[in-house]
C-alpha cells in the first residue's frame, strides 16, 4: 500500500528538523576545532579531503557520490565562513571556468579575488595577498598551460591541491540566433577545443581569442553581431542569450586546476606529489633519470616536457607521482633523484582530485 503524500511530507519534516539540529551541532565543533588550532588554518586540505572520501564511502545511495561530495563541500564551506574569511585568487573576470573551479574544490561560501593574469594569481599567493590561488595547468584536449608551468619553477608557493573540471562551453549572444553571428570571442584554448563545431554551424564567423572567456562574454554582450565561447555563468552575469549548449569536441573535455598556497600539507591517504627537474643532455639520460622511480615501485602519472628558459635546447621535465614525500618509498625516491638530477623541486604533495 502506498504511503500518503501527507505522511511522506511529515517525514521530510522531521528529518528537516534533524539536519538543521546536526548541521548546527557540526557548525560549532568546527568552530572549536578552529579554537583548538588556535584560530589558524581554518582550511586543511587532507582533513577535507578524508571527509569528502569517508562520505563517499558511506553512502548508500539514491544520491550519487558527487553530488553528496557537492553537499559536504559547501557545509564544510560554510563551517570555514564562521571561522575566517579564506580568500582564494582565481584568473578573472567573474565567469571563467577559473571560478567555477573554486567553487567545486572550496564551496560558495568562499571569498573570491578575481585577477587579471595567471602570474598575479601567483603574487597573490606569494605575497599573502590571498590565502590561496587557482590556476589551470592542463586540458585533456590543448594540453598544458605553459605560463603556469613557467611560474612554477621560481615561485614560493607550494601545490597543495588538484581540481578536475569537466568543461561545457557554450555559444552566447545578444543575438536571437546563429544567422546574425559574424564574430566569436574566447579563450584561444576553448576556440581550439571548438574548431570542428565552428567549421561546421558558423564556418563564415571570424575568431578572435581574447585573455579569458568571461572577457569574451563581456564583449560579446557589447556587438549584437559577436558571440562568445564560455560557460553559461558567464552567459548570466552579462545578460546573453545560450544559443548552443556543450559545443567542445571531445565530450569528455576537462581541465585540470592546481590549488596553490603557502604551506605543506600532510597525508591525506591518496596523494600526488608534483616535482620538476632537468639533467644533462646526454643519450639515455631520462632513461637514467628515472630509473629509481621503478627501483622503488612509484608510480609516475604524469611526465612533461617544456624548454628551459637557461639556454637552446635545454628542457626541464614536470612529473607527477603517486603518493606522498613522506610515504618512505617515494621518499627514499625523491632522493634518488634528486643524486641523478642537474636541478629538482618538489612543487608539492597534496590529496589526489576527488
Amino acid at each position: 500500500m502506498a504511503i500518503p503524500l501527507s505522511d511522506i511530507r511529515r517525514r521530510i519534516d522531521t528529518i528537516d528538523t534533524q539536519l538543521v539540529k546536526l548541521l548546527s551541532a557540526r557548525a560549532g565543533l568546527a568552530q572549536q576545532a578552529w579554537i583548538a588550532k588556535g584560530g589558524l588554518a581554518a582550511y586543511k586540505p587532507e582533513r577535507e579531503a578524508q571527509v569528502l572520501r569517508r562520505i563517499r564511502e558511506l553512502n548508500p545511495g539514491p544520491l550519487s557520490a558527487a553530488a553528496l561530495s557537492r553537499l559536504f563541500t559547501e557545509v564544510m564551506s560554510a563551517c570555514r565562513a564562521l571561522e575566517d574569511q579564506l580568500a582564494v585568487a582565481y584568473l578573472g573576470p567573474e565567469g571563467t571556468f577559473s571560478q567555477e573551479a573554486v567553487v567545486k574544490h572550496f564551496g560558495s561560501a568562499t571569498g573570491t579575488q578575481a585577477h587579471a593574469s595567471i602570474d598575479a594569481v601567483f603574487r597573490a599567493v606569494e605575497t599573502a595577498g590571498a590565502g590561496y590561488g587557482v590556476v589551470p595547468v592542463e586540458n585533456s584536449t590543448e594540453g598544458a598551460v605553459g605560463r603556469t608551468l613557467d611560474l612554477l619553477l621560481n615561485t614560493s608557493a607550494r601545490i597543495c591541491g588538484e581540481v578536475m573540471l569537466p568543461v561545457r562551453q557554450c555559444l552566447m549572444s545578444k543575438a536571437a540566433s546563429r544567422k546574425a553571428i559574424r564574430k566569436v570571442y574566447s579563450h584561444t584554448q576553448s576556440l581550439a577545443q571548438c574548431q570542428a563545431w565552428l567549421a561546421q554551424h558558423l564556418p563564415d564567423a571570424h575568431t578572435v581569442a581574447v585573455i579569458s572567456n568571461a572577457e569574451a562574454a563581456r564583449m560579446a554582450s557589447k556587438d549584437v553581431h559577436a558571440a562568445a565561447i564560455a560557460s553559461r555563468t558567464a552567459a548570466s552575469l552579462y545578460g546573453l542569450r545560450l544559443l548552443a549548449r556543450n559545443i567542445e569536441d571531445d565530450a569528455k573535455n576537462t581541465t585540470r586546476f592546481l590549488v596553490l598556497g603557502s604551506e605543506d600539507v600532510s597525508p591525506s591517504g591518496h596523494d600526488k606529489t608534483s616535482l620538476v627537474l632537468s639533467t644533462r643532455n646526454a643519450p639515455g639520460a631520462i632513461h637514467d633519470l628515472l630509473a629509481p622511480l621503478a627501483k622503488h615501485q612509484v608510480s609516475m602519472t604524469r611526465l612533461e616536457s617544456r624548454p628551459a628558459r637557461t639556454g637552446l635546447w635545454e628542457y626541464v621535465f614536470y612529473v607527477d607521482l603517486e603518493g606522498h614525500q613522506q610515504e618512505p618509498k617515494l621518499a627514499k625516491a625523491l632522493q634518488a633523484l634528486g643524486r641523478k638530477a642537474s636541478w629538482m623541486k618538489v612543487l608539492g604533495s597534496y590529496p589526489a582530485a576527488r
